[in-house]
Order: C-alpha cells, then sequence, then structure tokens
C-alpha cells in the first residue's frame, strides 16, 4: 500500500470547487442538448438502492451484445473504503459532498461514451465495460484510483489520511444468457481487495474456467 501525502486545501474553498464543478455537470432540462457525461452523472448519482433493476439490466445488456460479437466483457465495482468511518467523523454532509466529487470523477473517467458508471448503496459504484480487453480495463482501475486520489479528500479515520477506493475487476467471455454470478464475483473481488488493505484492485479472470467448461461440454 503506497503511502499518500495529506493534500490541503490551502485557501479553504475546496468544497466550493468542488460544487461548482457538479453545477457544470448537472444534465440541462433538454434531453436533446444533455451531454453524455451529464446524462451519465445524472445516472450515477440517482441510483442508491441495492444492486436493483437498473444494473440487473445494464449488466444483461452488456452481456447480451458481448456474446453476440463474442467478445469480452469486463465489470468494475468500486467500494469508498472506511465510509462508515468517515460519516461518523465529519458528518452526512461531507460525506454527501465526498459522494458526489467521487462520482464527478468516476463519470469524467469513462473511456467511451457509452460506457455506464451506476451508483450502488450508498458509497459503492458500477462501472460496465463491454468489449475491453482485461489489460486496459485494469488501467481503467488504475487511473480511478488515482482520480480519488488526486481528490485530496481529507479521511483522519483512514491510515491513508485520504479517501481512498477498492475495487474488484471481473472479466468474463459471455454466452448465453446473463450469469448472475458475474457480479458476484466482482463483488467477492472488492471484499478481497479490502482484506489485503486500502485502495487497492483485485483482478478475477472467469475466461479460463469458462473455456474449459465449455470445451469439456464439447
Amino acid at each position: 500500500m503506497t503511502d499518500y501525502s495529506l493534500a490541503k486545501d490551502a485557501d479553504g474553498n475546496f468544497w466550493l470547487r468542488v460544487r461548482e464543478a457538479l453545477e457544470n455537470l448537472h444534465p440541462m432540462r433538454s434531453g436533446a442538448s444533455m451531454g453524455y457525461r451529464q446524462a451519465a452523472m445524472a445516472r450515477a448519482m440517482g441510483l442508491k438502492q441495492k444492486l436493483g433493476a437498473q444494473i440487473d439490466a445494464e449488466l444483461a445488456s452488456g452481456w447480451a451484445s458481448a456474446a453476440a460479437r463474442h467478445v469480452s466483457l469486463s465489470l468494475l465495482v468500486i467500494e469508498l473504503d472506511l465510509m462508515n468511518e468517515y460519516l461518523v467523523a465529519y458528518g452526512k454532509d461531507a460525506s454527501d459532498d465526498c459522494i458526489q466529487a467521487v462520482t464527478a470523477a468516476l463519470v469524467r473517467g469513462l473511456p467511451r461514451p457509452a460506457d455506464t458508471c451506476l451508483r450502488l448503496g450508498e458509497s459503492s459504484f458500477v462501472v460496465v465495460l463491454p468489449d475491453m480487453p482485461v489489460l486496459m480495463a485494469r488501467a481503467t482501475a488504475a487511473k480511478y484510483h488515482e482520480a480519488i486520489r488526486h481528490l485530496g479528500l481529507q479521511h483522519k479515520e483512514s491510515h491513508a489520511g485520504l479517501v481512498t477506493a477498492s475495487m474488484g475487476l471481473a472479466v468474463s467471455n459471455p454466452r448465453g444468457t446473463y450469469d448472475r454470478k458475474f457480479f458476484e464475483a466482482a463483488a467477492e473481488a472488492v471484499k478481497k481487495a479490502q482484506r489485503k488493505g486500502l485502495g487497492r484492485i483485485e483482478t478475477v479472470d472467469l475466461r479460463p474456467a469458462q473455456e474449459r467448461k465449455r470445451a469439456r461440454r464439447a
């Protein structure tokens, strides 16, 4: 785990700049004039329940598209570390500001216009990356890690001194109908990353096992 220096906001205007940046990302009233990043931000901020219909639908759609084109499908599950401790230390308003700042960073980092970031629960996110090689998907996760670190969000209850995120990356070669175990693999990878420390990325590649299973059936 890398030790991070605490980025301090000398002029005290950090959250003002965050809010101004978020205002520029808010969706316009006219759907025709809404940019894809504004739309993505609205979707990412709008989903606060457990894994639900919208995430399932997005995963099923990505799975079907990848299966039809015989390409891989990557899935990132991102969970902010020690957010219960952050809430206790800083309060709800600061926690909401933190989540909004991270959401904006994740949306800005989407590699392609068609990629999707959705909110999962209070402090987790799902990023669906169809037709993306595993090395590129892992590079995207690493960029997200750096983007969150560079926000410089102080977290006095974390030994990193800053808000960090653990990430689970699952990669599959979809065939047939959507398999919910794909999401479960990414979610378990997050938990494994967190057991190892803060701000870590854990990858699970399901393709070798899938190919062995298909070979046995052939």
